[in-house]
């Protein structure tokens, strides 16, 4: 007659670790860097950046959107 395996040997992995929860400092960055895109992209449509001559420039554009995709790419960091 076989013998019945044991539930005792069978290979139990151990359970995931809980990731950490994010420090405070770290949602404040993240608002920080959007509201610092947002900023950028208003003064310079409203022409108040020095060097500009009153117009609005590409670089600055592209320069609040990269910061505002940057707190989107943090904000997926957050736990």
């Amino acid at each position: 007659m076989p013998k019945s395996k044991s539930k005792r040997n069978r290979y139990i992995p151990p359970p995931p670790k809980k990731k950490k929860p994010s420090p405070r400092w770290f949602g404040v960055l993240i608002l920080g860097v959007m509201a610092l895109g947002v900023l950028l992209i208003v003064t310079n449509y409203m022409g108040l950046i020095p060097g500009t001559n009153g117009t609005a420039s590409q670089v600055y554009l592209f320069g609040g959107l990269g910061l505002i995709a940057f707190g989107f790419l943090l904000s997926t960091q957050w736990r």
